[in-house]
């Protein structure tokens, strides 16, 4: 059942997609092809920019002691809305706008290393074997 529901999505997504742009076509005309090649554009543009800034943000999470699962989370995300500004319909850019539009997942506070009851300040030397025989 599962199967037959995910096959009847599957195949209905893109004839929903054509039903609206032609519906649309007749409405705003040769605006939805500027309206699309903007679309492609911008989406290639996320695809790109989302590549190159995973290694930077998974840096940064782990400088910061954040959960890297969520670091690259986000930039699925902005993954997910590149394909689907690329793929060709409104409802796919839509449902992209969407995915760019919600907030950045919320990151939990690092752990503390120590609180400031439990640190000990001192100085310290290094002193050779040889220094001390001296």
């Amino acid at each position: 059942m599962r199967g037959l529901l995910f096959l009847i999505i599957l195949l209905g997504f893109p004839v929903l997609e054509i039903y609206v742009l032609v519906k649309l076509s007749g409405f705003i005309g040769w605006w939805l092809l500027l309206l699309l090649l903007s679309g492609v554009a911008l989406g290639g543009r996320l695809v790109q920019e989302a590549g190159a800034t995973v290694p930077q943000r998974l840096f940064a999470a782990l400088q910061s002691g954040h959960s890297l699962s969520l670091a690259l989370l986000f930039s699925f995300r902005t993954v997910l809305a590149g394909l689907l500004l690329i793929f060709p319909g409104v409802i796919s850019d839509f449902l992209a706008l969407i995915l760019l539009l919600l907030p950045p997942p919320k990151t939990p506070a690092p752990p503390a290393a120590a609180n400031d009851e439990n640190v000990i300040e001192g100085d310290w030397e290094r002193v050779d074997d040889r220094d001390r025989l001296r």
